[in-house]
């Protein structure tokens, strides 16, 4: 199915009698891709959102569930960062394009419900990671890039390259703890303001990548590039959502490595997108 496509949206919703979507199709990648072009990820980003939610609204689709991103918020929002901020400055220049399509999801999310009363709502994960990711070291996101890297470094007998001086800290959250948070999301919540889904935790890049390291068994040396960093913290407020599921448990991020770990092994040899 080509999400670039409205009518072939349209024919898919009518052929498979589609009552709720969860979107969360995007063009995405790293901090590299989203530099090298952020054009691309803005025209590609816009496109698809906008069909998928006017296929919806045109086929009556009764919920629509978005996959927004913390790097929505500005670049200079106060923490924890909170939905009341998203439009209240630049997004990080270092991804500006991808921040501000998706900004325009949850404008037009919103706009929908005012005008069409659809029950458009959208959800902010902070960074998902876990099996079956993108491991294409050209555009993948941070713990999938990092695990290649390290059993390539492993491999090779090498060094194990880290973008950035490592001093950064970033939330991660596991995919199979989205899945679920995002079943209870469309069951459940019918607000037009974001859901903002994350853990408590913060992790510093420098632990993660020694963490992924002594997991993979890779004792040779780490070497921080120094580039790339973006910005240093992005703690996310999860009020609401604790307050709506209190007894919710988040995968310890240990656990999450290690299982993406043995998935990246297990399958990469001819499953990977190199």
């Amino acid at each position: 199915l080509n999400l670039m496509n409205l009518n072939e949206i349209i024919r898919y919703i009518d052929v498979n009698k589609i009552d709720s979507i969860v979107h969360c199709a995007a063009r995405v990648g790293g901090i590299k891709a989203n530099s090298e072009k952020p054009g691309e990820f803005y025209y590609e980003n816009v496109i698809m959102n906008s069909n998928v939610l006017e296929a919806a609204r045109i086929m009556g689709v009764k919920k629509v569930v978005s996959f927004l991103s913390t790097c929505i918020f500005p670049d200079g929002a106060e923490f924890p960062l909170s939905v009341d901020q998203i439009h209240k400055g630049e997004p990080h220049s270092s991804n500006y394009g991808y921040a501000y399509a998706k900004r325009m999801l949850e404008v037009q999310s919103r706009a929908y419900r005012d005008q069409y009363g659809c029950n458009f709502v959208t959800v902010i994960p902070c960074n998902i990671y876990g099996p079956n990711d993108n491991y294409n070291l050209d555009s993948a996101h941070v713990i999938p890039s990092l695990i290649h890297k390290c059993y390539l470094a492993k491999e090779e007998n090498t060094y194990f390259e880290i973008w950035g001086t490592g001093r950064p800290y970033r939330e991660f959250i596991y995919s199979k703890d989205v899945a679920r948070l995002v079943q209870w999301v469309l069951e459940n919540y019918n607000h037009s303001d974001p859901l903002i889904l994350s853990p408590d935790e913060e992790i510093n890049m420098a632990i993660l990548a020694q963490t992924i390291a002594s997991r993979m068994d890779f004792w040779g040396s780490l070497y921080y590039n120094g580039e790339m960093d973006g910005q240093q913290r992005k703690p996310s407020d999860n009020s609401k959502l604790k307050t709506m599921i209190p007894d919710f448990e988040f995968t310890p991020i240990e656990q999450g490595i290690q299982e993406s770990i043995d998935w990246f092994v297990e399958n990469y040899s001819g499953h990977i997108r190199l």
